[in-house]
C-alpha cells in the first residue's frame, strides 16, 4: 500500500496556516476522467500567474508512485550537468541485445531517445552517471524518496523511487524558472526537449511515464507545463518588445487501469484527457479564443 505523505507543494500549502495561496478543488474535473471510464485519477495543475493551485482528488496528488518514464526529465539533467552528455545530440549505438519498439531499436541521440521514450538509452546514461552521483544530485534535489535501491540501471521503474504529482508539478516548475540546483544550459536544454506541441496562442511541454504498479494495475503519468500565449499592445519603453507574453501553467496528471484493460489506447487517453482539462480552466485557449 503506498504511504501517503504530506510532502511537496501540495501538502505544504494545505499545512501552512499562514500561505496566501490560493487553493481549488475542482470536482467536476473527475466527470472528465469518467467518461474515458477512468475512476483512479488526480491532476494538480499550478496557476503561476494568479499564484493559484487548482487540483482533483487530493489524496492522490500526495501519493508517491513510480514515476517510470517521467524520471527522463531528470536522468537528462545530471547526464548534461555532469558531462556525460555534452548535449542532447548525444549519440549511443543501439546494441541489439534486447527487443524494443521499433522506434528505439536503432542508435539514437538524447533527444530521440527522449521524444521516443526509450528505455535503453536512459538506462546506459544512468549507468554511465554512476549510483553515487545520481544519488547525489536526487538528494540535493530531493527528487521524490530519493530511493535508488534495485540498481542504478532501474530504480526509477522498479518501484524503488517513488514522486507524488504535487512533487513533480513543484520540479517542472523549478525547472522552468532554472531554480534547480543545475547550470541555466542543462535545464534550458532539457526544457526543450519537452516541447510537443508549438501553436500560435500556446505551448505544451511534457514527459510522459507508464509503469506497473499493485501487480494488476498499469500508472500512467504525464507532467509537465504550457505557455499560454497573450498577444499584448506594451507600452512604449517597454523592455518586451515582442507584443507578446508568455504565462505559464504546471502540471502533473497520473491514473491507473487494470493491465489487462486494452479498451482504449491509454497512453493517448492521457493526452487528451489532460487537454481537455487545460482547456477547461483555460491554460490551452478554446479554439474561439483570439
Amino acid at each position: 500500500m503506498q504511504v501517503r505523505i504530506l510532502v511537496g507543494l501540495l501538502a505544504v500549502v494545505f499545512m501552512s496556516s499562514c500561505a496566501e495561496t490560493r487553493i481549488t478543488e475542482h470536482e467536476d474535473w473527475g466527470k472528465k476522467y469518467e467518461q474515458y471510464g477512468i475512476k483512479n485519477a488526480c491532476i494538480i495543475l499550478r496557476d503561476n500567474n494568479h499564484e493559484a493551485i487548482h487540483y482533483y482528488n487530493k489524496d492522490r496528488c500526495i501519493t508517491r508512485y513510480t514515476p517510470a518514464s517521467t524520471f527522463k526529465i531528470f536522468n537528462s539533467l545530471v547526464a548534461l550537468e555532469t558531462a556525460i552528455a555534452p548535449d542532447e545530440r548525444l549519440m549511443i549505438k543501439w546494441d541489439s541485445s534486447d527487443v524494443w519498439p521499433d522506434a528505439c531499436e536503432k542508435d539514437l541521440t538524447m533527444n530521440d531517445a527522449f521524444k521516443e521514450s526509450c528505455l535503453w538509452y536512459y538506462q546506459e546514461i544512468a549507468r554511465r552517471v554512476g549510483a553515487a552521483r545520481m544519488q547525489h544530485y536526487l538528494d540535493t534535489i530531493k527528487y521524490g524518496n530519493m530511493n535508488t535501491a534495485g540498481g542504478i540501471d532501474k530504480f526509477w521503474i522498479n518501484d524503488s523511487l517513488q514522486i507524488s504529482a504535487d512533487e513533480q508539478a513543484g520540479f517542472v516548475k523549478r525547472l522552468y524558472f532554472a531554480e534547480l540546483p543545475m547550470s541555466e544550459r542543462s535545464q534550458r536544454i532539457v526544457k526543450n526537449m519537452m516541447l510537443r506541441e508549438d501553436k500560435p496562442n500556446y505551448k505544451l511541454y511534457y514527459k510522459t511515464g507508464t509503469g506497473r504498479i499493485k501487480g494488476d494495475k498499469c500508472i500512467y503519468w504525464i507532467t509537465g507545463f504550457v505557455e499560454r500565449i497573450q498577444k499584448v499592445k506594451e507600452p512604449k519603453g517597454s523592455m518586451n518588445k515582442a507584443d507578446e507574453r508568455n504565462y505559464p501553467y504546471f502540471f502533473a496528471q497520473n491514473f491507473e487501469m487494470p493491465v489487462a484493460d486494452t479498451t482504449r489506447d491509454w497512453f493517448e487517453t492521457r493526452i487528451q484527457v489532460l487537454k481537455e482539462v487545460l482547456t477547461d480552466y483555460g491554460a490551452i485557449p478554446r479554439s474561439e479564443d483570439k
